[in-house]
Protein backbone atom coordinates (compact mmCIF):
# COMPACT_ATOMS: atom_id res chain seq x y z
CA UNK A 1 0.00 0.00 0.00
CA UNK A 2 1.56 3.31 -1.08
CA UNK A 3 0.73 6.60 0.51
CA UNK A 4 -1.61 7.65 -2.12
CA UNK A 5 -3.72 4.07 -1.23
CA UNK A 6 -3.56 4.72 2.71
CA UNK A 7 -5.11 8.39 2.38
CA UNK A 8 -7.84 6.87 -0.43
CA UNK A 9 -8.81 4.10 2.07
CA UNK A 10 -8.65 6.76 5.21
CA UNK A 11 -11.27 9.11 3.18
CA UNK A 12 -13.38 7.02 1.90
CA UNK A 13 -14.35 5.55 5.13
CA UNK A 14 -14.14 8.90 6.60
CA UNK A 15 -17.14 10.03 4.27
CA UNK A 16 -18.96 6.59 4.52
CA UNK A 17 -18.38 6.98 8.75
CA UNK A 18 -20.38 10.59 8.33
CA UNK A 19 -17.74 12.28 10.77
CA UNK A 20 -18.16 9.69 13.43
CA UNK A 21 -14.79 8.70 14.23
CA UNK A 22 -15.48 5.14 16.44
CA UNK A 23 -17.58 4.65 12.91
CA UNK A 24 -14.50 5.39 10.86
CA UNK A 25 -12.46 3.16 12.73
CA UNK A 26 -15.17 0.68 12.25
CA UNK A 27 -15.42 0.96 8.59
CA UNK A 28 -11.26 0.67 8.51
CA UNK A 29 -11.02 -2.31 10.13
CA UNK A 30 -13.56 -4.18 7.91
CA UNK A 31 -11.74 -2.69 4.75
CA UNK A 32 -8.37 -3.20 6.12
CA UNK A 33 -8.73 -7.31 7.12
CA UNK A 34 -9.96 -7.82 3.13
CA UNK A 35 -6.45 -7.29 2.67
CA UNK A 36 -3.43 -9.39 3.06
CA UNK A 37 -1.30 -8.73 6.35
CA UNK A 38 1.69 -6.85 4.51
CA UNK A 39 -0.38 -4.25 3.23
CA UNK A 40 -2.12 -3.80 6.81
CA UNK A 41 1.28 -3.51 7.93
CA UNK A 42 2.06 -0.59 5.45
CA UNK A 43 -1.28 1.22 6.47
CA UNK A 44 0.27 1.05 10.16
CA UNK A 45 3.70 2.24 8.88
CA UNK A 46 1.91 5.17 6.56
CA UNK A 47 -0.32 5.81 9.50
CA UNK A 48 2.02 5.76 12.39
CA UNK A 49 4.75 7.76 10.45
CA UNK A 50 2.36 10.67 9.86
CA UNK A 51 1.29 10.32 13.95
CA UNK A 52 5.00 11.09 14.91
CA UNK A 53 5.29 13.45 12.31
CA UNK A 54 2.36 15.60 13.85
CA UNK A 55 3.97 15.90 17.36
CA UNK A 56 4.47 19.79 17.00
CA UNK A 57 4.30 22.29 19.86
CA UNK A 58 2.28 24.02 17.44
CA UNK A 59 -0.15 21.09 17.02
CA UNK A 60 -0.25 20.73 20.44
CA UNK A 61 -0.94 24.30 21.18
CA UNK A 62 -4.37 24.00 18.20
CA UNK A 63 -5.36 20.84 20.24
CA UNK A 64 -5.11 22.93 23.55
CA UNK A 65 -7.35 25.36 22.03
CA UNK A 66 -10.03 22.88 20.27
CA UNK A 67 -10.22 20.83 23.18
CA UNK A 68 -9.75 23.48 26.07
CA UNK A 69 -6.93 20.63 27.56
CA UNK A 70 -3.35 19.87 27.53
CA UNK A 71 -3.48 16.15 28.61
CA UNK A 72 -0.93 14.12 26.72
CA UNK A 73 -2.97 11.29 26.22
CA UNK A 74 -5.76 13.82 24.45
CA UNK A 75 -3.15 15.15 22.29
CA UNK A 76 -2.51 11.53 20.75
CA UNK A 77 -6.04 10.68 20.09
CA UNK A 78 -6.10 13.83 18.46
CA UNK A 79 -3.17 13.07 15.96
CA UNK A 80 -5.13 10.13 15.76
CA UNK A 81 -8.35 12.05 14.80
CA UNK A 82 -6.30 14.56 12.99
CA UNK A 83 -5.05 11.81 10.48
CA UNK A 84 -8.32 10.39 10.26
CA UNK A 85 -9.43 14.05 8.86
CA UNK A 86 -7.95 13.03 5.47
CA UNK A 87 -4.92 14.08 3.35
CA UNK A 88 -5.70 17.92 3.22
CA UNK A 89 -6.50 18.26 6.71
CA UNK A 90 -3.37 16.47 7.94
CA UNK A 91 -0.74 18.05 5.60
CA UNK A 92 -2.59 21.49 6.28
CA UNK A 93 -2.72 21.49 9.73
CA UNK A 94 1.21 20.27 9.98
CA UNK A 95 2.53 22.58 7.64
CA UNK A 96 0.52 25.35 9.66
CA UNK A 97 -2.21 24.77 12.64
CA UNK A 98 -3.94 27.77 11.57
CA UNK A 99 -5.28 26.56 8.51
CA UNK A 100 -7.44 24.44 11.05
CA UNK A 101 -9.52 27.63 11.60
CA UNK A 102 -10.36 27.31 7.76
CA UNK A 103 -10.53 23.50 7.01
CA UNK A 104 -12.75 22.61 9.64
CA UNK A 105 -16.34 23.40 8.87
CA UNK A 106 -17.29 23.44 12.60
CA UNK A 107 -15.55 21.82 15.52
CA UNK A 108 -17.83 20.49 18.55
CA UNK A 109 -15.36 19.10 21.35
CA UNK A 110 -17.99 16.27 22.48
CA UNK A 111 -17.54 14.78 18.90
CA UNK A 112 -14.27 16.08 17.30
CA UNK A 113 -10.90 15.56 18.19
CA UNK A 114 -10.50 12.40 19.58
CA UNK A 115 -10.02 9.53 17.23
CA UNK A 116 -8.36 7.10 20.00
CA UNK A 117 -9.78 4.33 18.02
CA UNK A 118 -8.26 5.18 15.04
CA UNK A 119 -4.80 4.67 16.77
CA UNK A 120 -5.76 1.06 16.77
CA UNK A 121 -7.10 -0.05 13.50
CA UNK A 122 -4.32 -1.38 11.80
CA UNK A 123 -3.29 -3.50 14.87
CA UNK A 124 -6.86 -4.88 15.44
CA UNK A 125 -6.64 -5.87 11.47
CA UNK A 126 -3.52 -7.34 11.81
CA UNK A 127 -4.30 -10.01 14.50
CA UNK A 128 -7.72 -10.43 13.10
CA UNK A 129 -5.78 -11.75 9.96
CA UNK A 130 -2.88 -13.11 11.44
CA UNK A 131 -3.80 -14.26 15.05
CA UNK A 132 -1.08 -12.16 16.25
CA UNK A 133 -0.01 -9.09 17.18
CA UNK A 134 1.60 -6.55 14.82
CA UNK A 135 5.07 -6.81 14.65
CA UNK A 136 7.65 -4.11 15.20
CA UNK A 137 7.04 -1.46 12.55
CA UNK A 138 10.89 -0.67 11.44
CA UNK A 139 10.36 2.71 11.77
CA UNK A 140 12.55 5.41 14.05
CA UNK A 141 12.07 6.37 17.46
CA UNK A 142 10.56 9.58 17.35
CA UNK A 143 12.05 12.35 19.23
CA UNK A 144 11.69 12.75 22.95
CA UNK A 145 10.31 16.12 22.65
CA UNK A 146 7.82 18.00 19.85
CA UNK A 147 9.27 19.35 17.54
CA UNK A 148 9.33 23.85 17.11
CA UNK A 149 9.06 26.20 19.45
CA UNK A 150 8.09 25.03 22.88
CA UNK A 151 5.16 27.26 24.98
CA UNK A 152 3.27 27.73 27.79
CA UNK A 153 -0.10 25.23 26.39
CA UNK A 154 -1.72 26.69 29.91
CA UNK A 155 -1.50 30.19 29.08
CA UNK A 156 -4.34 31.51 26.79
CA UNK A 157 -2.40 34.56 25.64
CA UNK A 158 0.77 32.54 24.42
CA UNK A 159 -2.16 30.26 22.82
CA UNK A 160 -3.25 33.45 21.58
CA UNK A 161 -0.26 34.85 20.26
CA UNK A 162 0.74 31.85 18.62
CA UNK A 163 -2.17 30.70 16.57
CA UNK A 164 -4.27 34.26 16.54
CA UNK A 165 -7.05 33.02 13.70
CA UNK A 166 -7.75 29.50 15.52
CA UNK A 167 -7.99 31.41 18.97
CA UNK A 168 -10.34 33.88 17.06
CA UNK A 169 -12.68 31.58 16.09
CA UNK A 170 -12.51 28.56 18.78
CA UNK A 171 -10.23 29.72 21.69
CA UNK A 172 -11.57 30.82 24.85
Amino acid sequence: MDETEFWELVDSTREAAERDPDDHAELLVERLVQLDPDPVLDFARHFEARYNRADTWDLRAAAAILLGTTADEVFDYFRCWLIGQGREVFEGAVHDPEVLAELLEDFDPSVDGDGEEIGFVADEAYEALTGVETPDLGLATPPPEPRGTPLDLDDDEALAERLPRLWDRFGG
